[in-house]
């Protein structure tokens, strides 16, 4: 293992224990944000330049912006997050199902590990992906791109008021 390796582990590891640790969601984001920049210094640890790149944009840029917008335009009390017994009953199945993922998961590779060799994997470069993103396919990135500003406005819009909050507040 190289030192830059091990340093961008340690990065990826340290941010993402201490986005789980804090009490504040803001800084639980921008730490895990923190994170996902190390999972994209991986990749170009790697040699994966074009999933660097798209994790930076994807997840660093976009993900971690709408997460943002979520912590910052809710209006939740500190009371509504108060361990209950339906918080407990579903921490158990939260368990439970990750259990069952986990031995699906294990599985998996088992089962895989036992397969005959696999197909020549075709090489495409990231010029190639390009040419194809702002050739033949630029309209539908457009487009989609239109259509998830759209919804991000939408949601700040339904999620930044409608009213009074309380009935004794209304005119």
């Amino acid at each position: 293992m190289t030192a830059a390796l091990a340093l961008i582990a340690l990065l990826t590891i340290g941010t993402a224990v201490a986005a789980m640790s804090r009490r504040s969601l803001l800084n639980s984001v921008l730490l895990l944000a923190g994170s996902w920049v190390g999972i994209a210094a991986f990749f170009l640890w790697a040699g994966a330049e074009f999933a660097a790149f798209a994790q930076a944009l994807i997840y660093v840029g976009a993900i971690s912006m709408a997460l943002l917008f979520a912590v910052l335009l809710t209006r939740r009390s500190r009371e509504d997050f108060a361990p209950g017994p339906a918080v407990r009953s579903r921490a158990l199945y939260a368990m439970l199902a990750g259990a069952a993922l986990a031995g699906v998961l294990l599985a998996a590779v088992a089962r895989g590990s036992l397969a005959v060799a696999p197909s020549p994997v075709p090489v495409v470069t990231v010029r190639q992906l390009g040419r194809q993103l702002m050739g033949p396919h630029a309209a539908s990135l457009l487009v989609t791109g239109v259509l998830l500003t759209v919804a991000l406005i939408g949601a700040v819009v339904v999620a930044a008021g409608g009213g009074p909050e309380k009935p004794e507040d209304a005119p």
